[in-house]
């Protein structure tokens, strides 16, 4: 984890490890949680990138609320609690609870998805995917986190400094800031903050 002053820590996407999934069907490297070291069971919010190369259910988290985005691969066909979700549209942000039974069944080989869980009741998180430009202020009760989906991202924040951002490597923002984000490919900006 680096900074770049106050306010911004970059948090480089050769920097994580990959573990395997709280049920062991794939692998997931966290992108960043809160409260820091968090672990599955105990964070408010937690991004991540997790990697599915084979059909099985997805894990259980109780009192989760996630959204889930397709990053690379042809996409999934979901059974969330018996309704199908056909998930084949890259950049999409998906919602739905994270503790009913969830399965997957993959559409044409491995997936990388972008996953955003927050705990129900404690914390909120926001997600959008954009492309080109966009200014948005983080607020001193929350976080926002810029990770590049697609592409380079440019983020830029006021106090803080600027970075660029390349494939998966994330900007985390806290406190008060102004913060443009620019990119030609895809960009995911989360805001979180309490319930």
């Amino acid at each position: 984890m680096k900074s770049t002053g106050r306010g911004m820590q970059i948090l480089r996407a050769a920097d994580r490890a990959a573990v395997a999934w709280k049920n062991g069907g794939g692998l997931t490297r966290e992108v960043a949680a809160a409260p820091e070291g968090a672990g599955t069971g105990d964070f408010a919010w937690r991004v991540s990138l997790a990697e599915v190369a084979a059909d099985g259910p997805f894990s259980a988290f109780p009192g989760v609320d996630r959204t889930l985005v397709l990053a690379e691969g042809a996409g999934m066909d979901l059974d969330v609690a018996g309704l199908r979700r056909v998930v084949d549209a890259r950049y999409a942000p998906q919602q739905f609870p994270g503790d009913v039974p969830t399965g997957c069944r993959l559409l044409d080989g491995p997936v990388v998805n972008f996953n955003v869980m927050h705990r129900r009741g404690l914390a909120r998180a926001e997600t959008a995917v954009v492309r080109g430009a966009l200014t948005v202020e983080a607020t001193p009760d929350g976080a926002l986190l810029v990770v590049a989906l697609q592409g380079e991202a440019e983020v830029v924040s006021s106090g803080a400094g600027s970075v660029v951002l390349g494939s998966y490597d994330a900007a985390l923002i806290t406190g008060s800031s102004s913060v443009a984000v620019r990119t030609t490919g895809r960009v995911a900006v989360v805001r979180t903050g309490p319930a």
